[in-house]
């Protein structure tokens, strides 16, 4: 297993919230799910761009389109929001601690030095 791999426990409490793969239609067999969600995983853990995911994933833009696919479906939603349900009943959740960045509070463009406007700055003639 690599290291972004999903274990055999891990795919078990996601795979319920996942689309049922598509199986015995003609053409092209489709990646399996798991493969996709390590792609995705990779993509997600590394950084990269996702025209740099390995070959083992499969063809990028299928892992693409599927990640789009599920976006738009709302599955990652069902996904956080059950293995939010299992960590409260495990207790596995710390509410004592919260933080925010920069990149969820939108600063005003003058924060960032930018000039402020007073008034009418326009001459007049």
């Amino acid at each position: 297993m690599n290291r972004y791999e999903l274990t055999d426990e891990d795919y078990q409490v996601i795979a319920p919230f996942l689309p049922p793969e598509r199986t015995g239609k003609p053409g092209r067999p489709h990646k399996s799910h798991r493969q996709i969600l390590n792609g995705i995983f990779w993509i997600l853990r590394t950084g990269a761009p996702w025209r740099d995911l390995p070959e083992r994933y499969g063809p990028w833009s299928t892992v693409y389109d599927r990640f789009r696919r599920w976006s738009k479906m709302g599955i990652w939603q069902k996904i956080l929001d059950a293995l939010e349900g299992k960590a409260r009943k495990m207790d596995r959740i710390d509410f004592e601690f919260s933080a925010m960045d920069g990149s969820i509070v939108r600063a005003h463009k003058a924060a960032a030095g930018a000039q402020k406007k007073r008034g009418n700055t326009r001459r007049k003639p």
